[in-house]
């Protein structure tokens, strides 16, 4: 099995599992973790280096959702790459559970910060990115953010930040699915045209399809290319991507799929 097929099928999985967490646990947010699954499946298991076995390796990369209701996501790449036991991830949102609503920094082996108040994690990951300068490591700092997110001003100081200081250790992979709580980004607040932003803010950008793991590993290669300044990566995707009652439906950002909906959803990803 090639790459592009190895990784589609390890997000398939991820998926699933993601899909029958939110649906045990009644409570979640399917429609944006749908969306990000397949950046985060090239990162954890193509791009990052990362040592599951030894969470706090000085020298690995660094990974930050800043859209942290994205949670279960993230929990499903950490747990297939070997963060925590696999069936723990059906504990999602459960009471005294590492698993939350949101992730946090030291309950759980392998969550960088504590993110779910939008609009932070750029500023967290350019402040790991510049102490890795100024403590002569190469590691690379990657911060997932969604559309909606760049409503958040800070959001924007943080770009401003990075730009300035020529953090090219840092990348920021924008998950533009157009929709976010109350309905679609353009209506809410529209911040097109959000490539032209980055690029006037001093980013280097690159445009893909979120769903291409071609177009996905090629953005992740080239981001190592780039000096003198951060990147993003601006991946036009599709909320709930993978179901197809779920995509582009704003009902799913934060409703749980009840047992029959998550029957169906299964059976179309294992199709």
């Amino acid at each position: 099995m090639d790459t592009k097929a190895t990784l589609q099928a390890q997000s398939d999985l991820l998926r699933r599992d993601i899909l029958t967490m939110i649906a045990k646990a009644a409570s979640g947010h399917p429609g944006g973790s749908l969306s990000a699954i397949d950046m985060i499946t090239a990162l954890y298991f193509k791009v990052l280096r990362h040592r599951p076995s030894e969470p706090e390796w000085p020298d690995r990369d660094r990974f930050i959702l800043s859209k942290g209701h994205a949670a279960p996501a993230l929990y499903a790449a950490l747990a297939h790459t070997g963060y925590f036991p696999v069936e723990d991830l059906m504990t999602l949102r459960q009471f005294e559970s590492p698993l939350q609503g949101h992730p946090e920094k030291g309950k759980l082996p392998g969550v960088e910060a504590s993110t779910g108040s939008l609009g932070q994690g750029i500023s967290i990951g350019a402040g790991m990115a510049l102490a890795a300068r100024l403590d002569q490591k190469n590691y690379h700092v990657y911060v997932l953010v969604g559309d909606g997110e760049v409503n958040e001003g800070q959001v924007w100081e943080a770009a401003l930040f990075a730009a300035h200081y020529k953090i090219d250790s840092l990348t920021v992979l924008l998950d533009c699915n157009r929709q976010q709580l109350d309905g679609w980004t353009n209506d809410i607040l529209n911040t097109d045209p959000l490539a032209s932003k980055w690029r006037a803010f001093g980013w280097h950008v690159i445009e893909i399809d979120g769903h291409d793991f071609d177009a996905i590993l090629s953005a992740l290669d080239e981001v190592k290319t780039v000096t003198g300044k951060p990147t993003l990566i601006l991946a036009h995707t599709v909320k709930g991507k993978g179901v197809s009652f779920m995509e582009n439906n704003i009902e799913f950002h934060g409703m749980a799929p009840n047992p029959e909906q998550l029957q169906k959803a299964l059976l179309e990803i294992a199709a």
